[in-house]
């Protein structure tokens, strides 16, 4: 997985989160669930592994994994933890920087985490985004700004020159972008429904040969306090939204 996109708004943001995978590890519908902290989380749960790929939490916290980090990778099972549990893990640390500098990576396969913070209590865009990568080796920590648009896809299905066509993709659908605010989530879910490269294969809802393909999309859209969580099961033609009023 997967392909990311994230664009602020005024008020808050919207991030869309398209998850490639291998159709037997297709996820169940929204649910809200309660940390060990005791705070509460939206995300959908991924029924192999129990963790997740996308989650918010009432205190301002939105997160999201690709898997891989700059390359395709060799996989040296067995790993120690499912990516997805350390992503829930996450929103039990008070601090992102701690998590990123300390959390035991030991045996974890490459991943891309990235963190959407609004810390300040003025419910704009987020205060800031953190782009993590483990490469299996190294840690790598990115400050992106928060006022401009971003793209990602998943190094493990995409390689760099794809990478590149598909966020053309991205740049150009945003160049004719002429809807309102209040429009912008439905104009961005749309994107991630049919923008591709022509390619079935590398198309932004991709399927190769029923091996690996698009199972889902999950949006978050943030709003002042309001925070909506609307994910589509592609495969079992569902939907589901939740709600959650931010602190």
């Amino acid at each position: 997985m997967c392909t990311v996109t994230y664009l602020p708004r005024p008020r808050g943001f919207v991030l869309t989160h398209n998850r490639d995978e291998a159709p037997s590890r297709s996820p169940q519908s929204i649910v809200r669930e309660r940390t060990p902290g005791g705070q509460t989380l939206l995300f959908p749960r991924d029924t192999q592994a129990g963790g997740t790929w996308i989650a918010s939490s009432r205190n301002g916290k939105t997160a999201c994994l690709l898997n891989g980090a700059f390359i395709l990778h060799r996989r040296q099972l067995p790993y120690r933890k499912s990516r997805g549990l350390i992503l829930l893990d996450f929103f039990d640390w008070e601090s992102s920087d701690a998590f990123f500098a300390d959390y035991d990576l030991h045996n974890i396969e490459p991943f891309t985490f990235l963190a959407f913070e609004r810390t300040g209590g003025n419910h704009t865009t987020p205060d800031r985004i953190l782009e993590f990568r483990w490469d299996g080796e190294q840690r790598h920590l990115k400050h992106l700004d928060p006022c401009q648009p971003h793209f990602w896809c998943s190094a493990t299905l995409y390689p760099a020159e794809m990478q590149r066509k598909r966020e053309a993709v991205f740049q150009h659908w945003l160049g004719r972008l002429t809807t309102n605010e209040h429009k912008l989530p439905s104009a961005v879910l749309n994107l991630h429904q049919t923008g591709g490269v022509g390619d079935i294969e590398n198309d932004f809802v991709m399927n190769r040969a029923g091996r690996v393909q698009t199972v889902s999309i999950t949006q978050i859209s943030v709003h002042e306090k309001n925070l909506r969580m609307k994910y589509l099961d592609l495969l079992g033609k569902n939907q589901s939204e939740r709600r959650l009023i931010t602190v």
